[in-house]
């Protein structure tokens, strides 16, 4: 079985999404370990579907790099086929990138290259956008910069809060996410023209 490790920060409504749609047995993936950063509320999903939690906080290490192997060892401990940023608010160093890419994939709430960081909402009503979304990459190095493999749109009502337009994106992200991975399983989507020689 296609196995995936999920990366969050917060209360992981996404993560929820794929745990839900996991649990179906015709569902070609599994999430095997759900990581964070931090003591986020999004570790009582995986509570709840039974799937191992793992916390490493950065304040606990001395450097990025450190807190980074330690966060790799965790993740290779599961040996995922692919690990999923569903929410993860940290850029990853090199040394853990160049690791996992291109088996590590992100989800961004905006039509990248538009709006790439941690306030892509709130800069996208800033700049007037008539639409944005949601997109799915692969993560590189640089801070949302990795080649999209999935983008959904939805337009921009006028006087939108940031807080309801990021609920709606979040909705677009649960199902692009959903598809993703099991494209991702199922081979449909590929990562890298490599893997068609594999």
């Amino acid at each position: 079985m296609f196995s995936v490790v999920v990366l969050i920060s917060g209360g992981g409504s996404n993560l929820r999404a794929l745990l839900t749609a996991a649990a179906s047995p015709l569902y070609p993936a599994k999430v095997v370990a759900v990581g964070s950063d931090k003591a986020a509320t999004g570790l009582e999903h995986a509570e709840e579907f039974g799937v191992p939690t793992f916390v490493v906080e950065p304040s606990r290490f001395e450097s990025r790099e450190a807190w980074a192997e330690v966060l790799l060892s965790n993740i290779e401990f599961h040996k995922p086929d692919l690990v999923v940023l569903a929410g993860f608010m940290r850029v990853l160093p090199a040394n853990i990138v160049d690791k996992l890419s291109p088996r590590m994939i992100n989800l961004h709430p905006s039509l990248l290259p538009d709006f790439p960081g941690a306030n892509a909402v709130a800069d996208a009503l800033a700049a007037g956008a008539s639409e944005t979304g949601a997109t799915i990459h692969i993560v590189d190095e640089g801070v949302d910069t990795g080649k999209v493999l999935s983008q959904a749109s939805i337009p921009v009502a006028p006087g939108i809060s940031e807080i309801d337009l990021h609920e709606q994106i979040k909705l677009l992200e649960q199902e692009q996410l959903v598809q993703a991975v099991s494209d991702i399983a199922t081979g449909s989507l590929l990562l890298t023209e490599k893997e068609q020689n594999a």
